[in-house]
């Protein structure tokens, strides 16, 4: 006879011989015990789980001679039969390959004939979210209302994908992907079978590696077995799995934690270079981890250890992180490891994770995070502030409080070092400011407000164009927030002066300062350029322009009569015509 693999010779014959599952072991085995099984079951789950193993097995039960039974006896010739996928009356049928509507109408023709030998006919349909839309329709009368002797099972890993009339009309099991515990048993099982010497550490590494599906296990293991010979050694479950061993990450965890980034980094490019795959890396460093955590928190837990072996270094090396550090690390993986899956560059993205928690701001144990010097002594000078304050309640001294004039002040203050306008700039304009420039912006400022947004125009409401050259205007704004918002936003001023560029024909830039930070820059002009003097006689003023600033700076150069006017009816009403 040829040789069949582990998982075909070892499939569980009986639900004793199954793996965990246990919530669909009990409520299959009471059912058969009190004659209450229903006409159609939905087994789903991860694959190599035992959805279809069970289903032989229900079957088996089912049709036992010795029925009413929790067991299938394995004796008889229908469980005989049965087992050899010779019954007659158990048909296993492949949605994956016989997906169209033809197919299906074929067995719905045959389910109303009595079965041939049997109790009950079984229809064991596997993947059978591979059905059509035409044949799930064909389907769904008869699995509402089959013959009394009629059972069927479907079984799927991707349910979800079943109309929803299907499920309803089933009862439902869904499979759990079984504990590394549950396989690691099952593996014990085969070896012992088969009188082969083992290394339990190999058999872990294995589990591990099949990701909660027994059938993944089993093969593995055959790989396993083929390339040992005498006896199942660590290194070749390493080898055939594709896993790193613990002394790799026990190297590597203690680089981390003495930040030698240059044997972390050698470390890892050797298992890249050896074929190991980064996100398997992340994985299995992960559990690492983890199994650090569970051996922190006490000896009672070891059992659950997928990775490490209770060992003395492994123990001390435990208590030498401070559980945060671990769960930081944890963290750093879990989150790169979902970035890595979208990306070719999965090896980058490990070394990034492992260079994160290299610089990480290390614990010691016990979860005593070692303080800053800089938050020290932000710690001390409150706690001195703290003393004095408490020493000046018990002398009787009040405490100094702002008054209600002194917060307006100090959060104008506040908002004033928010936005430091161009000085510098504005004091070129300044230089070279005239009247003529600044009219000229004026006549066309209210037409530019009304071609921009609603929004945009708002920000300029309060605000008035005051001194301007041939090359810039300054705007001066009520409110520091105003200016600020006005002054980030590239696209506004750009759209400002091109308005002013169509209305009017000056190409010239827009500088933005605050009113109060406008009289300081006016009055440092003023002051350092001598314009509160009298001013030279008319035709020097003809033959030199002079700067022009748009506000109550030229007042004391005025005629009486336009500052009483202005004084009565404010600037903006009064317009001086020259003759």
């Amino acid at each position: 006879m040829t040789y069949q693999a582990f998982y075909r010779v070892y499939r569980p014959q009986s639900f004793r011989d199954m793996s965990g599952q246990t919530h669909v072991k009990r409520t299959l085995q009471n059912a058969l015990l009190a004659n209450k099984t229903t006409h159609a079951y939905l087994f789903s789950g991860p694959r190599g789980t035992g959805k279809t193993s069970t289903a032989k097995i229900f079957a088996k039960a089912l049709n036992c001679e010795q029925a009413p039974t929790d067991e299938p006896c394995n004796t008889c010739a229908t469980c005989m039969s049965i087992t050899e996928g010779s019954h007659t009356d158990v048909i296993e049928f492949d949605a994956a390959s016989n997906s169209r509507v033809e197919e299906m109408r074929e067995i719905i023709e045959k389910v109303r004939f009595a079965p041939a030998s049997a109790r009950f006919k079984v229809y064991i349909i596997d993947e059978v979210h591979m059905l059509s839309t035409s044949a799930f329709n064909a389907l769904l009368k008869t699995l509402e209302e089959p013959p009394s002797h009629a059972v069927f099972i479907l079984a799927t890993t991707e349910p979800h994908k079943l109309p929803a009339t299907i499920i309803s009309r089933c009862q439902r099991f869904d499979f759990k992907r079984l504990s590394s515990q549950d396989i690691l048993e099952r593996m014990q099982v085969v070896l012992e079978d088969i009188t082969l010497p083992y290394d339990e550490t190999a058999l872990k590494i294995i589990a591990q590696a099949a990701a909660g599906g027994m059938r993944d296990a089993l093969s593995l293991l055959d790989q396993v077995v083929s390339f040992s010979g005498e006896k199942v050694e660590l290194e070749d479950a390493l080898l055939v799995t594709g896993s790193i061993g613990q002394d790799v990450f026990y190297d590597m965890t203690e680089a981390l934690h003495q930040k030698d980034i240059a044997s972390v980094m050698a470390t890892l490019e050797q298992l890249i270079a050896d074929g190991k795959d980064p996100l398997r890396i992340s994985e299995d460093f992960i559990t690492f981890f983890r199994d650090l955590l569970l051996m922190q928190t006490g000896a009672q837990l070891y059992d659950l250890m997928e990775l490490i072996t209770p060992e003395p270094k492994f123990e001390q090396l435990a208590q030498s992180f401070a559980q945060d550090t671990l769960y930081h690390y944890i963290d750093v993986l879990a989150k790169t490891q979902q970035e890595m899956r979208f990306s070719h560059h999965t090896k980058i993205y490990l070394e990034t994770a492992l260079l994160k928690m290299a610089h990480a701001p290390q614990q010691v144990a016990g979860n005593t995070a070692t303080v800053d010097p800089l938050m020290n002594d932000k710690v001390a000078r409150l706690e001195q502030q703290v003393q004095q304050l408490m020493q000046q309640l018990q002398q009787g001294v009040p405490l100094q409080q702002n008054t209600p004039q002194q917060a307006p002040q100090q959060r104008q203050k506040a908002a004033n070092a928010a936005y430091r306008a161009p000085v510098g700039r504005i004091t070129e304009v300044l230089k070279g400011a005239t009247k003529d420039n600044i009219q000229t912006i004026k006549a066309s400022w209210a037409q530019i407000l009304q071609q921009l947004q609603k929004s945009h125009s708002a920000l300029l409401a309060e605000a008035e164009p005051v001194a301007a050259s041939s090359s810039a205007f300054v705007v001066k704004f009520k409110y520091d927030i105003h200016c600020q918002m006005v002054a980030d936003n590239h696209a506004l001023v750009a759209m400002m002066t091109q308005h002013l560029a169509a209305l009017s024909g000056m190409n010239v830039e827009m500088l933005c300062i605050p009113n109060d930070q406008w009289l300081s820059v006016r009055e440092a002009f003023i002051r350092d350029n001598g314009l509160t003097k009298k001013a030279q006689d008319d035709e020097e003023q003809e033959q030199q322009p002079q700067p022009f600033i748009d506000d109550e700076t030229k007042v004391a150069s005025q005629e009486p009569h336009i500052v009483e006017a202005e004084n009565l009816f404010g600037k903006d009403f009064i317009e001086i015509v020259e003759d």
